[in-house]
């Protein structure tokens, strides 16, 4: 970030000191044209006067007024209004008080809308115009007077322009956020309707079949020792209907790949079993990882074995990514009752801008949608002190969800 940025950002962060600093350097524009008279004698020329008590109040009073022209831009505006009338009739020679009327007008411009401010800028100009000529010591055309109605329009002018670019602005922000929502929202229809057509695919193509090579496989099994030619007839159908579901459901997942994608992997699933040559290759990567088993040599089913894998996976490809060349992490794989709970932590220290954000990303969003899967939990976040902790407790036993099942 620029520290023409930064300093824009603090500024923003401290709305009463900008505005502290605005009436500093409006008191001094006050105070600089006070003191130079540009009329001097019958020629046009620059020389140094001394203002009265009263125009230096008045200026004072008016600059203090723009401090609160956020808070209360009329107010404000009534406020320099009438030092500027004052001014205007008693000053002999002028100061220029009308300054803060106009950046308080300005202001009045750019917080409201159209009719206000169109109603508050013809008031003003007719009020200090009309003050300057009708009761002023100055001629009703003198420049000074024709100067008051320039400015003063001037000042809601730029105000109303402000405020129009300040609502496009707006707009357009807030249009590009709606079209992004309506993006995710619409992405996220259509996964869920397709994640739905494929559960239906595949129970209409697989169900069908298993349950026809279970009862085949039952009779197999009573029929075995009395009549062996009914039980081979039995187990010549169920590697019929297994043979079917093996090709009917190939095809149907054959629908999800396209035709640029790398072939299938024939190797078995990744497991925990492979721990330690994962944990290998991100310390080549250049991450100091610590790895610790307490499982008790425990025998998990193919879907747990896989997602505890793939959740230490991610964790540790997020710790490369966040946490900085410096990280240290920690992995333990814990059996605890009927649960096995995995646990990856790191200390890196990664940019503001770099941070895990709980529950954000696709790679956590993954991992959670596993753990879920198999009726686990799933907690992540922030460490106290600094770096990042993913915790999963995995069912030794799993049973996923199905359709009657609360979600």
């Amino acid at each position: 970030m620029t520290p023409l940025a930064q300093t824009r950002r603090r500024l923003k962060a401290h709305p009463l000191a900008l505005d502290s600093a605005l009436a500093a350097g409006v008191l001094l524009c006050m105070l600089a044209g006070s003191f130079v008279d540009p009329h001097s004698g019958h020629t046009v020329s620059w020389s140094i006067r001394t203002p009265d008590h009263l125009s230096l109040l008045l200026m004072t009073l008016g600059a203090i007024a723009l401090i609160f022209r956020r808070s209360a831009p009329m107010a404000v505006l009534t406020v320099t209004s009438t030092l500027s009338v004052v001014e205007c009739v008693t000053g002999d020679p002028r100061a220029p008080v009308a300054m803060s009327a106009v950046v308080a007008l300005f202001t009045v411009a750019a917080a409201t809308d159209r009719p206000t401010t169109l109603r508050a800028g013809l008031l003003t100009m007719t009020v200090l115009t009309g003050a300057a000529m009708l009761a002023g010591p100055l001629p009703w055309y003198a420049q000074e007077n024709l100067g008051i109605l320039a400015w003063t329009g001037i000042g809601a002018t730029a105000g109303d322009a402000v405020r129009s670019r300040r609502a496009v602005v707006q707009a357009i922000r807030d249009r590009a956020e709606r079209a992004e929502r309506t993006r995710e929202e619409e992405a996220r229809r259509r996964v869920a309707e397709e994640r739905l057509r494929i559960a239906r695919d595949l129970h209409d193509v697989v169900a069908h079949h298993i349950a026809l090579v279970n009862v085949q496989a039952g009779v197999a099994a009573h029929v075995m020792d009395k009549r062996p030619d009914q039980a081979k007839e039995a187990l010549a159908h169920v590697r019929e209907a297994s043979r079917s579901a093996l090709n009917e459901l190939r095809a149907t997942v054959g629908l999800l790949r396209q035709s640029g994608d790398p072939e299938a992997p024939t190797e078995p699933a990744p497991g925990l079993d492979r721990l330690d040559e994962l944990a290998g290759a991100f310390r080549n990567a250049g991450i100091q990882i610590e790895v610790a088993h307490c499982d008790q040599d425990t025998t998990l089913p193919a879907a747990v074995d896989l997602a505890a894998y793939r959740v230490i996976q991610e964790a540790l490809t997020n710790v490369q990514k966040h946490a900085g060349p410096d990280a240290k992490a920690e992995v333990s794989v814990v059996r605890v009752g009927p649960n096995i709970e995995i646990t990856v932590l790191d200390d890196g220290r990664p940019e503001p801008e770099e941070t895990p954000v709980t529950g954000g990303g696709h790679g956590l969003l993954g991992m959670r949608e596993r753990v879920t899967a198999l009726r686990g939990t799933l907690t992540t976040g922030p460490r106290y002190g600094g770096g990042f902790r993913v915790h999963a407790i995995l069912p030794v036993k799993t049973r996923t969800r199905t359709a009657e099942d609360p979600a």
